[in-house]
């Protein structure tokens, strides 16, 4: 037996038994800090943890108004180092360098995850919850969450909710700064729901409010906060008309509480309820059974082609009440009858578009259901339903509403061509009318419906080249 002395180090036995691999710190997360309104900004606003790490970070990222008035200096505007890493020199606790936001913002993403990789310590400052519509959420979706810790202040939402009492849970909260699509306002005024809706100088409170009215929407008081919690803060409680005809700062909080019901379309509209010219109206049974064969969801996107007076707008409105309907109509005069019927019932999230289709068609969002209820009759009916059939996703439908002969022939010359499975279906109704003191029903004209829906493309046979090959 060998003795103890012989025996190799300690050392080297365990390494015939492990491997030992050298190990590096995680980095840093960055750290993205909100910035209380209602409390002054730079460091003396920030409890005694903020201030610490404020105080130890190596990077100071923000918006170049917030960084300036953080760090009590200006920054460059122009110039190549204006949007880089400037030298902190106003607030003496702060080492840190300054880092405007810029946009677009993928670069400045990059060099945020550049930094951290480093080991810097990065703070990202932002108004109030960075979480709500704020940097926090997009850092999240760029880096994932663990590389992200967030550290909210009270945000503009729940500063305007407290000043009115207003539960901010049944709030419906907007961001329109920096954005122009009005789509989610239009669908969310219908809700008859309070809505808090962040500004900027394009989106301004009074611009929205006559975007709002224009699309009978009047039933909103509106409390518009300016500068909230600054020393020259602003409020105004108004009404939507008053609110229309003033002028607001860059970045206000905006909140809409409805001061009565929320007029909506339903469906079934009455004729007598709408402007319509000329008898240009799709007779309610066939406005019930063209909805029901279009088989509407919530977040649709519907065209309304050949729109007439709106009335099947109006009503798919009532379907797709979390989407958008696009009343597609050539005549100015019936377009504008559409927009009139559209403020009579508030229908916020129809839209017109004055156009001659298909010419029209291409710059609209591609739809989900289609309806056609007119202007087939002319040279230009195989370019719309061709249009029509090549912007409809798989499983899309589309219904078309013909009175003509000529019209049901071509619509179903085309979708057997086209390969569709295709419905048809005549209504042949009649209303009741009053005559000599008794009803007689009074027959309307019959109409003929034809629902087709986009089928998959059919499967390459194995062995088969595919065309153009």
């Amino acid at each position: 037996m060998a003795e103890q002395d012989d025996w190799p180090p300690m050392s080297e036995m365990l390494q015939s038994f492990f491997i030992f691999e050298p190990t590096t710190a995680a980095p840093h997360p960055i750290t993205v800090m909100g910035l209380d309104c209602a409390r002054p900004r730079g460091l003396a606003g920030l409890a005694e943890a903020q201030r610490r790490l404020a105080e130890e970070a190596d990077v100071i990222c923000a918006g170049r108004m917030l960084l300036e008035e953080f760090s009590g200096r200006s920054l460059m505007t122009d110039g190549p180092d204006a949007e880089g890493e400037q030298t902190s020199t106003g607030t003496p606790a702060l080492k840190a360098r300054l880092l405007p936001l810029s946009t677009p913002l993928e670069p400045l993403l990059t060099r945020l995850s550049q930094l951290r990789a480093a080991g810097e310590r990065v703070l990202v400052l932002a108004d109030g919850d960075p979480l709500l519509f704020g940097i926090g959420a997009t850092l999240v979706r760029r880096l994932g969450p663990d590389a992200v810790r967030q550290l909210p202040a009270v945000s503009s939402l729940q500063q305007a909710c407290a000043r009115l009492s207003l539960p901010w849970h049944k709030v419906i909260c907007l961001s329109l700064h920096g954005r122009d699509d009005l789509r989610p306002l239009n669908v969310a005024c219908g809700k008859n729901a309070p809505l808090c809706i962040l500004t900027d100088a394009r989106m301004s409170p009074d611009v929205l409010a006559r975007h709002l009215l224009d699309r009978g929407v009047d039933w909103f008081d509106a409390h518009i906060f300016e500068r909230m919690g600054a020393e020259d803060e602003a409020v105004s409680h108004l009404s939507m008309a008053d609110a229309a005809g003033r002028e607001f700062g860059p970045a206000c909080t905006m909140v809409l509480i409805p001061a009565a019901p929320a007029r909506r379309p339903h469906l079934g509209l009455d004729a007598d309820q709408l402007a319509v010219d000329r008898g240009l109206i799709t007779k309610k049974p066939v406005r019930a059974a063209a909805l029901a064969l279009l088989r509407i969801e919530a977040g649709h996107v519907v065209w309304d082609i050949g729109s007439g007076s709106g009335a099947v707008a109006l009503e798919a409105s009532v379907l797709a009440h979390e989407g958008r309907v696009i009343a597609v109509e050539r005549s100015a005069g019936r377009a504008m009858g559409i927009q009139e019927n559209r403020r009579r019932f508030g229908a916020a999230n129809v839209d017109v578009r004055l156009g001659q289709a298909p010419e029209c068609l291409p710059g609209l969002p591609d739809p989900q259901r289609v309806f056609i209820g007119g202007g087939l009759s002319g040279d230009d009916g195989d370019d719309i339903l061709g249009h029509v059939c090549l912007r409809l996703p798989v499983g899309g439908r589309v219904v078309v509403s013909c009175v003509l002969l000529d019209s049901f022939s071509l619509c179903r010359r085309f979708f057997e061509d086209m390969a569709w499975p295709v419905e048809v279906m005549q209504i042949s109704a009649a209303e009741g009318k009053t005559l000599g003191g008794d009803v007689h029903l009074s027959a309307m004209n019959p109409v003929f419906l034809l629902a087709a829906q986009k089928p998959a493309p059919a499967p390459i046979q194995s062995g088969a080249q595919p065309e153009g090959r």
